[in-house]
């Protein structure tokens, strides 16, 4: 079955043009009675959605063309879902084809980002684990000269029931991992995570007030059930309480008999505003939009919840 190919760069810049962010900005702030300035101070990033398969070869062929795309388009980072490079079919193939961040297969991802000039988010590695049994889902960014800048291995593993769906249990072949990590790039300062951390509010909000964090970055493979019922709200929830650009990857479509991902790659901005999508839902492909830091700091500047927040500590205390 031919998968199409969504690449719509210049419906998707229209969308999110800082001059237009910060006409919305402006536009939500006046209600309030508030007003803000905002500098241009824009890069172009992209974020990819396939549909990978157990055949790492073929999934490596669509990933250098969603590269190319990407540079072309003047895109300074692409981002890539969970599970990029391999999604098995039967249980057991994932732990199979794990390799260690210095393998073969990593280190095509890496001459990809060379060959292109171009940093990848590299979302839901199969890194080899430290027994047989076991992997580690490792979220790479590599740089563009090919070198790995940082990794996150995911904290939270989904041991889930799907309501009328399958029963997932990630931690009977994956470890979790125990740093929350945060990198910086030439877009901003990124917050690395994978997938089901998305609903552990307090994983961002260590990435945005103790790391840093200007945006997020949400790789995932969101089962179709969850997604149609979660996926969006959950994001623009991550977006809006941290004051951050969440750059979310998606897996979709039907990968085998067992599996099925959501899809909808978005980009969304500090005020919650989505201002990237791919018009087909489960299409493979790349959207663009351009990360314009200066919303960040106004948005942050006009609503100062890292001032006004309250400490850990403080709220062990009150619940006395």
């Amino acid at each position: 079955m031919m998968r199409l190919s969504c690449y719509s760069v210049n419906h998707i810049i229209t969308l999110s043009s800082p001059s237009l962010l910060r006409r919305r900005l402006r536009a939500s702030l006046s209600v309030a009675g508030e007003s803000t300035m905002a500098t241009t101070n824009s890069l172009r990033v992209a974020a990819a959605q396939m549909t990978s398969i157990n055949d790492l070869a073929s999934n490596f062929t669509t990933c250098s063309r969603l590269v190319k795309e990407a540079a072309s388009a003047g895109a300074k980072l692409l981002c890539f879902p969970e599970a990029f490079s391999f999604v098995g079919a039967k249980d057991g193939d994932s732990v199979r084809i794990a390799q260690p961040l210095d393998g073969p297969i990593m280190d095509q991802y890496c001459s990809l980002a060379r060959e292109s000039s171009i940093w990848l988010s590299l979302g839901g590695f199969q890194e080899k684990g430290s027994d047989p049994q076991h992997l580690f889902n490792t979220h790479v960014v590599v740089d563009d000269t090919g070198k790995i800048r940082s990794t996150y291995r995911k904290i939270h593993l989904f041991d889930v029931d799907v309501p009328g769906g399958r029963v997932y249990k990630e931690s009977s072949f994956t470890e979790s991992g125990k740093d929350v990590v945060a990198v910086d790039s030439p877009i901003g300062r990124l917050g690395l995570s994978v997938c089901y951390d998305l609903r552990f509010p307090e994983i961002y909000q260590l990435l945005r007030f103790q790391h840093g964090a200007q945006i997020l970055l949400v790789p995932a493979a969101f089962t179709k059930v969850t997604g149609e019922a979660h996926w969006e709200i959950l994001l623009r929830a991550r977006a809006i309480e941290n004051q951050c650009y969440v750059i979310a990857s998606a897996q979709a479509g039907i990968h085998n008999d067992k599996r099925e991902s959501y899809g909808d790659t978005l980009i969304i901005d500090p005020w919650g505003t989505i201002v990237g999508r791919l018009p087909d839902r489960l299409a493979t492909g790349i959207v663009v939009a351009d990360i314009d830091l200066s919303l960040v700091d106004s948005v942050r500047e006009k609503m100062p919840v890292a001032k006004q927040r309250k400490p850990f500590d403080f709220w062990r205390a009150a619940s006395l």
